[in-house]
């Protein structure tokens, strides 16, 4: 008997191979473990001077110009201070300051160190001083693009008692800053950028929410899975799983932003990846069952804390507290949508093909633990176990 090798016999394996190439970029990269490159740049500007600030983190400039001379895996304060003058020089090459398109040469005048959620960070303050009052600023930032492109600079302008924010990325490198007065429509749009931004680069928590989504498509007899038969089952099951995650994350999310409610960043962190062991584990050992809402739902409570340690580090502006608050959960949630969209019509498509069921519900799942298992052990004990 000859076999079936058709276009449409061929279709299936395709999206197989395509959905688990997805699952397998979600899990693979060893530096996903950790948040991305990200630095903080403030500017304040008081008439025709600028006082700024700018938090880049150690691991990054590293990498970039060298600080660990011994080699030894620990940048101390010694050589911190032995690179000064090469830190300076290497960031405000990188960043050109303007107030209605004349330049405002940038010089150093202090060196410090400071603690964020994910490390030590290199603290640059500097002036930039301007031909007169600007009524546009412009910044041109060029920091690490042309050896992480995936980096963004987070900027926190203040001027005339306001405070507004924008972000640089490689694909928009330069900003125009209206000083005569704040834009909220485009410091919304900055904050949900950001938000998308955040969930598809936060890997552990898009890993956690298609953990929970793989089985939706199944369902379970005689300690089995078999595809589902109708579109409608799958489709609400994964409106449940979705809107419990969202509703609990929006809550701590709102409860931490607004410092109602803190805790440990390492408890947050270390919480987060034992949350993508057991949406995992419960692929292959079914414990909540039709009840994978009540997982996303308890668990979400947590992810939202980690979703506010990095609303907090990019700064929220206390003139617009609520609108950057309410901007940046709009992005997650566009965010975590458009995974969805993908996800959902591969899943439906292959749920009843071997390769589903036992190659990335099955496999996708240990794969999922073993990487969410080095996350735990490197956030619980502080440890770096891959690059």
């Amino acid at each position: 008997m000859a076999l079936d090798d058709t276009p449409a016999s061929r279709l299936p394996k395709r999206l197989a191979w395509l959905l688990a190439l997805l699952l397998t970029l979600l899990a693979v990269p060893p530096a996903l473990a950790h948040k991305p490159s990200d630095s903080y740049l403030t500017l304040r500007v008081d008439e025709t001077e600028i006082h700024g600030q700018w938090d880049i983190a150690l691991r990054d400039l590293d990498y970039a110009i060298g600080l660990d001379d011994d080699q030894d895996g620990a940048i101390t304060w010694r050589e911190l201070r032995s690179h000064h003058t090469d830190i300076a020089s290497y960031a405000l090459a990188r960043l050109a300051l303007s107030a209605d398109g004349q330049a405002c040469p940038t010089r150093a005048v202090e060196h410090l160190v400071d603690d964020h959620s994910d490390g030590a960070y290199a603290v640059l303050r500097f002036t930039a001083a301007c031909p007169g009052a600007a009524k546009v600023l412009t910044a041109d930032y060029r920091l690490f693009f042309d050896v992480d492109p995936q980096h963004r600079g987070l900027l926190r302008l203040e001027h005339g008692g306001e405070t507004r924010t924008a972000i640089f990325s490689a694909a928009a490198p330069l900003q125009r800053l209206e000083l005569a007065e704040a834009n909220p429509i485009r410091q919304f749009i900055d904050y949900t950028a950001h938000g998308v931004w955040h969930i598809w680069v936060g890997f552990d928590h898009l890993l956690f929410l298609i953990s929970l989504l793989l089985p939706a498509v199944l369902i379970r007899v005689d300690r089995s899975w078999t595809g589902a038969e109708r579109f409608r089952d799958a489709f609400w099951d994964v409106v449940k799983v979705v809107t419990a995650f969202t509703l609990a994350h929006s809550i701590t999310l709102s409860l931490a932003a607004l410092d109602v409610v803190q805790l440990p960043s390492r408890w947050i962190e270390s919480a987060i990846a034992a949350s993508v062991i057991l949406a995992a584990l419960n692929n292959l050992v079914v414990m909540a069952g039709a009840s994978r809402w009540l997982f996303a739902f308890a668990f979400g409570l947590i992810h939202g804390f980690g979703f506010a340690s990095v609303l907090a580090d990019l700064g929220l502006p206390h003139n617009a507290l609520l609108l950057a608050l309410v901007a940046f959960n709009v992005g997650v949630e566009l965010g975590q949508l458009a995974v969805v969209a993908v996800f959902l019509p591969l899943a439906w498509a292959l749920r009843n093909q071997w390769i589903y069921r036992q190659g990335i519900l099955a496999g996708g799942s240990l794969l999922v633990i073993a990487l969410a298992s080095i996350w735990l052990i490197e956030r619980a004990f502080d440890l770096k176990l891959v690059a």
